[in-house]
């Protein structure tokens, strides 16, 4: 009997409005699964990052239940005290976890955060968030040999992806996704498997390098430049690996395109402990001389109520009394000043006087639960096309030049789900579809139970 298989390639921020409609007809092997299946608009996790979403859609659980809100997180309530995400900060069982458990096999390749590889039915090599390659990366350990003896020095990610060196950005991007698809086919060709992913992290790391150039709408654009076309290209090639993939399942295999997120312009940043420091939620002892990280100055926290932190989107923390060691703002008192923020921050204009519309949220009010220790506040700056800045000692609360390098694009809230193939009626674009989906969708196609606690429903079931 022939058995059903699951191939999910997953493809980090890639954007719907290129996908399904800016670039459609370049993208043949796409447009042919879109045809033969469903595909849609793909809502995100608040906030709509790499960590927690990946996660998010492979455990079907939000990120309070998950008790990871971003790359780091609070360790405890003292000021500066931070815990950087890994595979070990999950403990909600996964797609792969669940299927390794009832002796189905797994291919797992550059799904964020897998390092330090953890033990599955199969093959697992870590993802972009790896330190480096003199560290074990593999599953089994003794797999890390065949990896560099098919594509030579595996490639994680794009060194220095925010700079000017555009042309080495461009080389690297392809040399990584050759090598992820290269190694990808020959565990595809090689084992017995029943699901099988990969996230490509190149299309990330295009976007915030290479935006302005293919976005008539950004405030950078600049018309006939020689990087015009690199968006479109990259995209072109993807599409080209991904059809070379396509050749090696057969008709028993469920494919899926999927993105953790969009993207979209990015028109600048805000200091957001600068704009604290303005509005008197934030004190200082004293002025520091030059631009430097919170960390680092010197704070009056028996006088600060809130502070802030740098992303691209904005956590805000209170300083509350009997929780944070020098906490001021009075726990009977939190909400009020919670809300006060909210609408102040919801006034922000950007450097013209006009207002961005930031969009505030309470974890408490978007997730099931909040474990760990949630920001008080998450805030996405002009709806996303203003990124957060952390540190203070800025003359201005708004860059339009960013310090830590050139960045042409933020996070958008919707990334791209296409499943294919399956039952007629074929080729429809699905509304209100959530990342959370994914999880109980992929277990379905595999004929196994949808654990009760995942929260998405399963697609087309």
């Amino acid at each position: 009997m022939v058995k059903k298989k699951v191939l999910v390639i997953g493809l980090d921020c890639a954007a719907p409005q290129l996908v399904f409609d800016q670039w459609n007809e370049d993208l043949p092997n796409l447009r042919r699964l879109m045809a033969a299946g469903v595909y849609g608009e793909l809502e995100s996790t608040i906030p709509p990052i790499t960590c927690p979403a990946w996660m998010s859609m492979m455990t079907s659980k939000d990120p309070g239940q998950l008790g990871v809100y971003g790359f780091r997180n609070r360790k405890d309530y003292s000021y500066h005290s931070y815990q950087l995400t890994t595979s070990h900060s999950f403990a909600e069982p996964a797609v792969w976890d669940i299927l390794s458990q009832q002796g189905r096999r797994v291919i797992l390749l550059s799904v964020p955060p897998s390092f330090p590889p953890k033990p599955i039915n199969g093959d697992l090599v870590t993802c972009f968030m790896t330190p480096g390659d003199h560290l074990s990366y593999t599953h089994p350990p003794s797999l890390k040999r065949e990896v560099e003896q098919l594509v030579g020095r595996y490639q994680f990610d794009v060194d220095n992806f925010r700079s000017e060196d555009k042309q080495a950005i461009l080389t690297q991007l392809y040399q990584m996704a050759e090598k992820r698809f290269t190694l990808l086919r020959h565990l595809m060709r090689t084992r017995d498997w029943d699901f099988a992913m990969m996230v490509e992290i190149g299309v990330d790391r295009l976007h915030h390098g290479f935006w302005k150039y293919f976005d008539p709408t950004h405030r950078k654009y600049q018309p006939g430049s020689p990087l015009e076309g690199v968006g479109k290209d990259y995209y072109i090639y993807l599409d080209q690996q991904i059809g070379e993939t396509l050749s090696l399942i057969d008709e028993q295999t469920t494919v899926f395109i999927v993105s953790d997120h969009g993207a979209k312009k990015l028109d600048g940043a805000i200091c957001i402990n600068q704009w604290l420091i303005g509005e008197g939620y934030l004190k200082l002892k004293k002025n520091p001389t030059g631009v430097m990280p919170l960390e680092k100055a010197d704070v009056d926290w028996e006088h600060t109520l809130a502070w802030g932190e740098g992303g691209y989107h904005a956590n805000i923390y209170l300083n509350v009394r009997g929780r944070e060691p020098h906490g001021v703002v009075e726990p009977n008192a939190y909400e009020q000043v919670r809300d006060e923020l909210t609408r102040r921050l919801q006034a922000l204009t950007d450097e013209q006087g006009r207002r961005i519309g930031a969009r505030v949220f309470k974890p408490q009010e978007i997730y099931q639960q909040c474990r760990g220790i949630a920001p008080d506040l998450i805030v996405y700056l002009g709806d996303l096309l203003w990124r957060s800045v952390g540190s203070v000692g800025h003359p201005s609360i708004w860059i339009l030049d960013d310090s830590a390098g050139p960045d042409d694009a933020n996070h958008a809230q919707h990334g791209i789900f296409i499943m294919s193939p399956c039952s007629p009626p074929v080729g429809r674009r699905l509304d209100g579809l959530h990342l959370m989906d994914c999880a109980p969708t992929i277990l379905h196609q595999l004929g196994v139970p949808v654990p009760s606690d995942m929260r998405g429903r399963i697609i087309g079931g």
